[in-house]
């Protein structure tokens, strides 16, 4: 399916709107400044994707690490060997996102998911 796309009149560069031409039967881009119309390629005037895949975002980090609302947990930071890290959840409102934990390491500030949790689908920055 082609996406909708704007269309513009070739007479005063105003744009076209989607219209019913009654007469003719069809839909017709017409312009609203002047008569001008043209027969629509595309009978696609909107679409809305509901189901867009996103992926679980980390977000922001700086200073996470001096928060005193983030619990911290004894995780191993996988790039310093450090054992304290705060943690906090996924941010995304999914019905269908899995509870995902994003760990911050309080030594050198570097981010991390639980290497048991982890599956298939990666995580964006």
């Amino acid at each position: 399916m082609s996406q909708a796309s704007l269309h513009f009149c070739s007479e005063c560069n105003n744009l076209l709107y989607p219209k019913a031409d009654p007469q003719r039967r069809i839909m017709v881009y017409a312009c609203r400044i002047c008569a001008y119309d043209e027969i629509g390629e595309n009978q696609c005037v909107y679409k809305n994707d509901l189901l867009t895949v996103t992926k679980e975002q980390l977000g922001v980090i700086n200073d996470l690490t001096s928060d005193p609302t983030l619990a911290h947990s004894d995780k191993e930071c996988p790039h310093c060997k450090h054992t304290d890290a705060v943690f906090f959840q996924d941010q995304s409102k999914r019905k269908e996102t899995r509870m995902i934990l994003f760990y911050v390491c309080t030594k050198c500030n570097s981010w991390f998911t639980d290497p048991e949790i982890q599956t298939e689908q990666e995580v964006d920055i």
